[in-house]
């Protein structure tokens, strides 16, 4: 059985009405122009007359680092000192190069003792300098126990300051000293760090005594660089003639460089200052004197024998005021022996 379903006719599709949108806004890139445009307007019909400002007064820059600007040497005779490569433009101020000039003629140097020199107990500069040329890497701060030789108490802390092999070449080409002064790198004995740290303490003293009395251009001879000359001086003359009897060349070599000759060996003091001094022009002589003297820092670890031969050399003996009470102890017999030594 067929059934005809009535089919529903399509309808037609009426335009719906437009939807309300709401008013578009002006992209930031529009307004931008807009500002421009009139500004640019307002610009056109009444122009801006710049205001005329009291100009600031400029500040001075604080460049203390104006003293000497390291570059690659031309010279032919300064090629050999070779600049470091941490060195090449490098500025440094004036108490810069004094400490760097002073650390390399004694080999180690009391912080403590640099800050009262260099920098007249200015402390927080120092701290500046020695952090900017260690970053450069061109000098070591090291804190070494001081030695207590018997003695209780607290252990005493001592930082001191030497050179690196790259300072100790800095320091050649800016301390202004003598060509023939020594410079020294690094530590070669840590257990005497703090007897080798008071020679530049003697040395200020004895120092300032030579420069009193008309002394100049002060050089210093460590033991190490007077120990280096006396070996070879024995050598040459034994190479010269192997019979001489060996005390002989000794007390020879000890006149040579005008030092003591105790219980047949040569008496070598801890540092020799060599200095001129001019003469008077009315004297029978014209020009300068050269001249030197010896000093020795003793310390609570000498023995009674060693401090007697050096009581006996003639040396400027100094000792701080606690290894004096030590070293008076141990020489009870002799106490005029303690009467000649300085205090440090």
């Amino acid at each position: 059985m067929r059934l005809d379903l009535p089919q529903e006719l399509p309808r037609r599709r009426t335009p719906e009405s437009p939807r309300h949108l709401p008013p578009l806004k002006p992209s930031p890139i529009e307004l931008r122009r807009e500002a421009l445009a009139a500004r640019a307007a307002d610009r056109h019909v009444m122009p801006q007359v710049p205001r005329d400002r009291p100009r600031r007064p400029e500040r001075p820059q604080k460049s203390e680092r104006q003293t000497v600007t390291l570059d690659r040497p031309t010279d032919q005779r300064i090629r050999r000192e070779a600049i470091p490569q941490q060195a090449v433009g490098l500025s440094l101020r004036e108490e810069e190069r004094k400490l760097l000039a002073e650390v390399g003629r004694f080999r180690v140097v009391r912080t403590s003792d640099l800050a009262e020199t260099v920098y007249n107990n200015r402390h927080s500069r120092m701290e500046r300098d020695l952090a900017f040329l260690r970053e450069r890497r061109l000098i070591e701060v090291d804190t070494v126990n001081a030695r207590r030789d018997g003695r209780g108490g607290r252990v005493e802390r001592v930082e001191v300051i030497t050179l690196t092999k790259a300072g100790q070449s800095l320091a050649r080409l800016t301390s202004g000293l003598p060509h023939d002064q020594k410079l020294y790198a690094g530590l070669v004995k840590p257990r005497e760090v703090e007897h080798d740290a008071q020679i530049y303490r003697a040395y200020r003293k004895e120092a300032e005594q030579i420069e009193k009395s008309g002394g100049t251009n002060l050089r210093v001879k460590l033991d190490f660089e007077l120990k280096a000359e006396i070996q070879k001086a024995i050598y040459a003359e034994r190479k010269a003639d192997p019979k001489r009897e060996m005390k002989k060349i000794k007390e020879e070599v000890a006149e040579r460089f005008d030092l003591p000759f105790v219980n047949g060996n040569i008496q070598v003091p801890d540092a020799r200052i060599e200095y001129e001094r001019e003469l008077k022009p009315d004297g029978p002589d014209q020009g300068s004197r050269t001249g030197h003297e010896d000093i020795e820092v003793l310390t609570a670890a000498y023995r009674p024998g060693h401090l007697r031969n050096k009581a006996q050399a003639g040396f400027h003996v100094y000792a701080s005021s606690s290894d004096r009470a030590t070293l008076t102890a141990k020489i009870e017999d002799d106490h005029h022996f303690m009467e000649n030594i300085l205090e440090l």
